[in-house]
């Protein structure tokens, strides 16, 4: 797992040239707040974390799968991640600032929203004081009828 990144993962350098390109200006992994956002926009007042389905338990993703081996450690180590996350962001939010939660998957596999919708929800928010969290995952899927 040491191999494994924490900071400028694919997903998270996406979302960053997307608010550039969009004229915001943004620090990154800010220690000083709760849950060290991966990208914080002080002007807003807005915390952006870019979440991994798997390493954060995205339930019914088609790229979260718990594994087959060890499941009680995985089970334990999502679980963790999935308490703490709950907990800063509580923090976060009780200290005033707003957090958008982006996961892997709308920004990539089959589930994939497109640049420009993610883009206008990114800035939506950001730009909407009156939203104190929100979450931005894949399309849901469709019942096949």
């Amino acid at each position: 797992m040491s191999g494994i990144r924490g900071k400028n993962t694919k997903p998270e350098i996406q979302i960053r040239k997307m608010l550039h390109a969009a004229g915001f200006r943004f620090r990154l992994h800010r220690k000083d707040l709760p849950g060290k956002p991966d990208i914080v926009l002080p002007r807003y007042k807005v915390a952006i974390f870019v979440h991994g389905c798997f390493w954060h338990g995205h339930d019914n993703c088609h790229l979260f799968r718990l594994p087959k081996s060890r499941t009680e450690f995985w089970e334990a180590k999502i679980s963790g991640n999935i308490a703490r996350d709950k907990l800063k962001q509580e923090q976060l939010l009780s200290e005033g600032w707003r957090v958008l939660l982006v996961r892997e998957c709308a920004l990539k596999g089959k589930m994939a929203l497109d640049t420009a919708v993610l883009s206008n929800d990114i800035k939506q928010f950001v730009c909407s004081p009156k939203q104190l969290f929100r979450e931005i995952s894949g399309k849901p899927r469709t019942p096949n009828i």
